[in-house]
């Protein structure tokens, strides 16, 4: 057994990042993993949090918690106001450095590829970022094409002319809502909401049933369903939509449709988690 453990300690330190497919033992390291927890949940908590609530949500006992977040407040990953905890300068600084859906697409793409060979049509993620902020970052095709006039990937959807964008909308409140929008909205298709009224009651309406269709609004002839992926904290982190020739979508298996694009949500959030 020590030599086993000798040979995987020389693969890891070789250089090449090459690790054997079945070790014998587990590699990683457990503080580390629990570091993370806790800045994962520091993230929840913008005005802080006392290191006893981060060890009850962090499920570590509370001299453990604070052995880690004197570590991270000495490298600048946490910082202490008080005996309140916060997301340190050290956080935002590599936040600005990475890729910030890198990661996240290699989570995801699995899942999209087979909800879109289930579908046999096309399925986007778009990632979110606060209000309005968003970016369409992942696509899975179906074998059936998808004709639309444009594809939207890396690139943003009109908020009152996607189903994505009325998710997002639908987050906000209603006098957010009328004092941020005008009573006019841009027009894309004779279909497309423009009265600010009326999306108030298109959005009610999908606060209710939970997801939101488009249909015939952003392109002539597209239907798109979106379904909102949360996080464990229950905010908006991403929309996934199918989207396809409204002949074909809006037919009596949408019901069914509908059901497997809100399983897809369930299986993101937890590749997200």
């Amino acid at each position: 057994m020590a030599a086993v453990r000798s040979a995987a300690l020389e693969e890891v330190t070789a250089g090449d990042g090459a690790l054997l497919s079945e070790e014998p033992f587990d590699l990683a390291n457990k503080s580390v993993i629990k570091a993370t927890v806790l800045l994962k949940e520091l993230g929840h908590h913008r005005q802080g949090i006392t290191v006893t609530e981060l060890a009850q949500s962090g499920e570590m006992t509370r001299p453990t918690a604070f052995r880690l977040l004197l570590s991270l407040e000495q490298t600048g990953f946490v910082q202490r106001m008080d005996n309140r905890y916060l997301l340190g300068w050290q956080v935002a600084r590599l936040g600005r450095l990475a890729d910030p859906h890198a990661g996240a697409v290699v989570r995801i793409q699995p899942t999209l590829d087979k909800y879109a060979a289930k579908c046999n049509e096309t399925f986007s993620f778009v990632m979110v970022h606060g209000e309005g902020d968003h970016q369409v970052i992942a696509e899975a095709l179906g074998s059936r094409y998808l004709s639309v006039s444009h594809q939207y990937l890396g690139g943003i959807y009109p908020l009152h002319a996607s189903a994505t964008g009325k998710l997002i909308l639908a987050e906000q409140s209603d006098e957010k809502i009328a004092a941020e929008l005008p009573e006019t909205l841009d027009s894309h298709t004779t279909d497309t909401i423009t009265s600010r009224d009326a999306l108030l009651r298109e959005l009610g309406k999908i606060r209710e049933q939970g997801y939101a269709i488009l249909d015939n609004e952003l392109e002539e002839g597209l239907l798109a369903v979106g379904f909102p992926v949360r996080d464990s904290a229950g905010e908006l982190i991403g929309v996934v939509t199918i989207n396809g020739p409204t002949q074909r979508l809006k037919s009596d298996r949408l019901p069914e449709t509908i059901d497997k694009l809100r399983q897809a949500a369930e299986e993101l959030a937890k590749a997200l988690a």
